[in-house]
């Protein structure tokens, strides 16, 4: 908790509380025990090592009694490269605002990712892509992420690069559908199906 970023932090939730009382050391902790982040803090805390990439920046004009006023959305992704990750938006009058309102919105919906080597031409028992094939959605995109063999890379629109590495996803084959030029979309897609890793039931599980 030496953090410049923590220093002057005041928990306002009961989980706020546990962590910075050092009752919970880590996000593991939290997913397992169904606890809701609700101050980013808690996420600086347990994970210093945290990455953060702006991937899309999106001017948005209104029309007012005094003429248009242009603001900013922002979409960020926030992630440790092992097993976590978070997208989030921010609007504002300022790039920068819309930025930092994104980090922060990215890091209460990190999510846990759960990883492995599902490819069939690979069997190397390491976290290196999903454990199987996943579908997420968002609006008209749908995107399906298929397990790789090591050494492929990332094989997937570049709207969907940096989710994948932050979540820590080296090797990946992808199938889109829809209006896939919708960068946004893609993104939260892209996020929706890496949070299904962990919604669908393996053998293990049981």
């Amino acid at each position: 908790m030496s953090s410049d970023t923590l220093q002057g932090w005041i928990p306002q939730t009961h989980l706020g509380r546990l962590v910075a009382e050092g009752r919970i050391t880590s996000l593991d902790e939290i997913f397992a025990q169904g606890y809701q982040i609700k101050e980013p803090e808690i996420v600086d805390a347990l994970l210093p090592n945290l990455k953060q990439e702006v991937v899309h920046v999106q001017p948005v004009q209104r029309q007012t009694d005094a003429g248009e006023k242009t603001s900013f959305v922002v979409v960020a992704v926030v992630g440790n490269e092992d097993g976590y990750v978070g997208v989030g938006a921010g609007k504002a009058r300022y790039v920068r605002s819309a930025v930092l309102k994104a980090i922060r919105d990215a890091k209460l919906n990190i999510i846990p990712v759960r990883r492995g080597c599902g490819s069939w031409k690979c069997a190397c028992d390491q976290p290196h892509s999903v454990p199987f094939r996943v579908t997420g959605k968002c609006g008209s995109v749908q995107i399906t992420l298929i397990p790789a063999p090591r050494g492929l890379g990332l094989v997937c629109a570049d709207a969907a690069k940096p989710v994948l590495r932050l979540a820590g996803i080296k090797d990946v084959w992808s199938r889109t559908k829809g209006e896939t030029r919708t960068t946004r979309s893609l993104i939260y897609a892209t996020f929706d199906a890496l949070r299904k890793t962990y919604q669908i039931l393996t053998p293990f599980d049981w």
